[in-house]
């Protein structure tokens, strides 16, 4: 099996659409997947998803199934230290807060922290995990502890339009680490596409392995930069990149 998460275009967070570049992002991505054999479509609830996966059903004539728990994981809110408790997402919480604290590098561990032990991100994220396992099962791959059973093996591509807080928490799932580790070590560009496939190196065991991520081949064949959306100043002096 093969999954190709996409993060959303180019992002109007106050009106949840897709500013006029993710709009010119969406529609070089369309022309991409248009040529993916693709078994399966499924999008986030939230507008700016739903918009980037329009301009690619509409090529290919499909439709794509909705799906709540593919939000963007922003249910959870941190109490920031260096902000004084104020509510942050968490990705935005500052690193070198963070990595003071080894047990967040924990696969299972991480959820004990008193920031998030006092929310109930465990909840969320479990909720949200077996969601996303109920339908890797309905294609043929059920969780079994860290690894998959095979019950029905495929070379099937199922495709996710998505956001990139929620993206890093399927694939920390699928590989067995902290979320905390992919939300702020890695960054996703709008419309950039992940690529995950099943190893079955044992007949009837499949684990996950990253192939590709936040691939943004299409846009630089196009001629066009990645928007900045999601990263944060390269330079402190930087002034028109984001600081915080």
């Amino acid at each position: 099996m093969k999954i190709m998460i996409i993060r959303h275009g180019d992002p109007d967070y106050v009106n949840d659409a897709l500013t006029e570049q993710g709009k010119v992002e969406a529609k070089l991505l369309a022309e991409r997947m248009a040529k993916v054999d693709t078994k399966a479509y499924f999008v986030s609830p939230l507008g700016r998803a739903k918009m980037t996966a329009a301009y690619t059903l509409e090529k290919v004539g499909r439709t794509a199934t909705e799906c709540e728990w593919l939000k963007e994981f922003f249910t959870v809110k941190i109490k920031r230290p260096d902000r004084g408790g104020a509510d942050s997402i968490a990705w935005d919480w500052l690193p070198q807060d963070w990595n003071k604290e080894p047990q967040l590098y924990h696969k299972d561990e991480w959820m004990d922290m008193p920031v998030f032990a006092e929310t109930d991100m465990r909840e969320e994220y479990n909720r949200v995990t077996g969601e996303f396992d109920k339908l890797l099962e309905k294609h043929g791959y059920k969780r079994d502890g860290n690894f998959y059973e095979v019950t029905e093996p495929n070379n099937d591509t199922l495709v996710f339009f998505c956001h990139f807080g929620l993206e890093c928490v399927l694939l920390s799932h699928l590989i067995n680490v902290s979320p905390m580790i992919l939300w702020h070590g890695t960054c996703a560009a709008p419309t950039s596409v992940t690529t995950v496939v099943t190893e079955e190196r044992r007949k009837g065991t499949a684990s996950f392995r990253i192939s590709a991520f936040g691939d943004t081949s299409h846009l630089y064949a196009a001629g066009e930069e990645p928007s900045f959306s999601a990263r944060f100043c390269e330079c402190y002096d930087n002034e028109s990149e984001r600081h915080d």
